[in-house]
């Protein structure tokens, strides 16, 4: 081999064994259904809401409404729709029981109890259940649900009342990426 094509040798060694070797570059996109990670901290700035505070059985048991929401992190669909969960989460946290189940875990059960979230789910994501404080269901709906739609179904299960501004108010689908901070002062 002459000295020139060691020269290329050696560089198209280097630039495969770079290629294999280093890590590549993770680009997280809400448009594609792949793995970015907990898409409520990634797109909806609310990590918070992964693992529940509060089981479905707990929130019958208390009788407080409760809000079953089924997603998957790698769902394009479930990562735009983030954003409207973690809102109505933020507006009736004190009225009601956010509960989000990845459904990677759960089998549509036709023998499970109501208590059980497999109960409600019907194998489609994303899917919100909106339960009174008696367990009964008032709101079952899959895909992109308006806020606004979610937002009178569970002041209707949870008798609280919506601020006029908030009633009449329609919003639009938006595409952010942003990270929200709450300060909780506590006693």
């Amino acid at each position: 081999m002459t000295q020139h094509g060691r020269y290329w040798f050696s560089v198209l060694t280097f630039v495969v064994a770079a290629m294999v070797l280093l890590p590549s570059t993770a680009w997280a996109s809400r448009l594609d259904n792949a793995y970015d990670g907990n898409i409520f901290s990634l797109y909806a700035g609310d990590g918070a809401m992964v693992p529940p505070r509060n089981s479905l059985a707990d929130s019958l048991r208390r009788r407080r409404p409760a809000v079953l929401a089924f997603y998957l992190d790698d769902s394009s669909d479930c990562k735009r729709f983030a954003p409207t969960l973690s809102r109505l989460n933020g507006e009736f946290r004190t009225g009601a029981d956010m509960i989000a189940l990845s459904t990677d875990s759960l089998d549509p059960a036709e023998d499970a109890s109501p208590d059980n979230p497999s109960y409600y789910w019907r194998g489609l994501i994303p899917q919100v259940v909106i339960l009174d404080q008696n367990g009964e269901v008032v709101f079952d709906r899959a895909g992109q649900i308006p806020l606004e739609d979610l937002e009178q179904s569970l002041s209707m299960a949870s008798g609280l009342e919506l601020p006029e501004a908030m009633a009449l108010r329609r919003t639009q689908a938006m595409e952010v990426n942003e990270i929200n901070a709450e300060v909780v002062r506590t006693q």
